[in-house]
C-alpha cells in the first residue's frame, strides 16, 4: 500500500507539470471582473501594507502556498524549498496528504518541515474520506505531532477519488465525523476541495459543524479528474474522465457564493490563481488568504531562491494593483468598489 501510494504520489508531480494537467477548459471566473484604475490614489506606494493574521499569527502578505505534495522522493526537495521561502517571506505553508505517514515511516520526512520553517503557519492535511476508511483520532494528532503543524485542513476529492486506480469513494455520513473531529482537536480545522471547488451550501453546511475555514480550491486550475485520467490504466476511466474535463465551480464563482452564505467565515481562495491581480480580485471578492499551488512548483523543483522570487513577484503584483485602485492596506482591498464586474 504504501509504495503504492508513493508511486501515485511521485506521478502526480510529474503529471501536474503536464499541458494536460491544466484544466485549460474551464475558467478560474476572475476573467469576468475587473479594477477600475484610480489616477490619484492619494497614497505612497511605500506604505502600502500587506501585513496579516492566521489564527493569531502574523504574516507578511495574505498568500500560502498550497496543499500539493508529500510522500515521495522528490516531494522532500520541494517542501524543504517551499517551507525555507516560505519562512522568509512570511507565507503560510500547507502540506499535501499526510496519509502516508500513517503507512510507513520511510515518507515522513517529507512532511516534516517545521525545522525550516519556524516561525510561519504550517497546515496538515489529510483527506476527509479517510475518516471512513478507519483512519482514528489518535492517528490524526500522531499526524499533528509529526509534522507539528498549526492546523489541518481536510480535503474532498470525490470526482479524483472515482477515477483514481483503487479509490476511496465511500463519502456517506462524513459531515457528522468532520464535526466530531473538529470537536475533539483543541486547534483550526478547516475543508477544502482540490479543484472542483466548494459552494455556498456545502460551505455552510461546514461552518455550521465547527469548520475554522474553507478552502474554496476552486476550478481553474489543475484537473486533478484529468491528471488521473493520464495515470490511469482503465480504459473505461479514461474514457469516463473526458466527461469531466469541465466540471467544477469556478473559484470567483465560490468565492461570490460564500461572501453571502458565510459572511463570517475565514476564506482562502484557491484554484487557478496563477498571479498578484488574481490573488486582488480574490482578497475584493471576498477571500481573507490567496493561495498558490501549481504555478509554483517548478521552481520548488528547482531551488528555495527560485521560489523566492517567484514569491517577491507575487508580491509585487499585489502591491501595484493595491496601488493603481488606491488601496493601502488589506481592509480597503476587500472593501473597495473598484472592482466591476463585466
Amino acid at each position: 500500500m504504501t509504495d503504492s501510494i508513493h508511486q501515485r504520489k511521485s506521478e502526480h508531480i510529474e503529471l501536474s507539470l503536464t499541458e494536460g494537467a491544466l484544466g485549460e477548459n474551464i475558467t478560474n471566473g476572475f476573467d469576468s471582473y475587473h479594477f477600475r484604475h484610480n489616477a490619484l490614489p492619494e497614497i505612497d506606494f511605500n506604505d502600502i501594507d500587506l501585513t496579516a493574521t492566521f489564527f493569531g499569527q502574523t504574516l507578511s502578505a495574505p498568500f500560502l502556498i498550497s496543499s500539493m505534495t508529500g510522500g515521495a522522493e522528490m516531494a522532500e526537495t520541494i517542501n524543504r524549498n517551499l517551507a525555507i521561502a516560505a519562512e522568509q517571506q512570511g507565507w503560510i505553508f500547507a502540506l499535501g496528504s499526510t496519509r502516508v505517514m500513517l503507512e510507513s515511516e520511510k515518507y515522513r520526512k517529507s512532511f516534516q518541515v517545521r525545522p525550516y520553517a519556524p516561525h510561519i503557519p504550517i497546515i496538515a492535511n489529510l483527506g476527509a474520506v479517510q475518516l471512513n476508511y478507519g483512519v482514528t483520532l489518535d492517528q490524526v494528532k500522531q499526524i499533528m505531532e509529526w509534522t507539528d503543524a498549526n492546523a489541518l485542513v481536510l480535503h474532498l476529492n470525490t470526482i479524483q477519488e472515482v477515477i483514481q486506480s483503487g479509490g476511496d469513494t465511500n463519502f456517506s455520513d462524513l459531515l457528522s465525523k468532520i464535526e466530531r473531529l473538529i470537536r475533539e482537536l483543541s486547534i483550526p480545522v478547516g475543508v477544502k476541495e482540490v479543484g472542483f471547488g466548494i459552494d455556498g451550501q456545502t460551505a455552510k453546511s461546514l461552518t455550521d459543524i465547527g469548520s475554522s475555514f474553507i478552502d474554496v480550491a476552486g476550478a481553474g486550475g489543475t484537473s486533478w479528474s484529468q491528471v488521473e485520467k493520464l495515470r490511469s490504466k482503465e480504459k473505461i476511466k479514461k474514457q469516463a474522465a473526458e466527461a469531466m474535463a469541465t466540471w467544477g465551480n469556478p473559484t470567483a464563482v465560490c468565492l461570490t457564493e460564500l461572501s453571502t452564505t458565510i459572511p463570517n467565515q475565514t476564506v482562502i481562495a484557491s484554484g487557478g490563481i496563477r498571479n498578484g491581480l488574481h490573488a486582488a480580485k480574490a482578497l475584493a471578492l471576498g477571500a481573507d488568504y490567496a493561495g498558490f499551488a501549481r504555478s509554483i512548483l517548478k521552481e520548488a523543483i528547482q531551488s528555495e531562491e527560485n521560489v523566492i522570487e517567484w514569491m517577491q513577484v507575487r508580491e509585487l503584483e499585489l502591491r501595484m494593483v493595491m496601488f493603481g485602485i488606491g488601496a493601502q492596506n488589506l481592509h480597503a482591498l476587500r472593501t473597495t468598489d473598484r472592482l466591476i464586474e463585466s
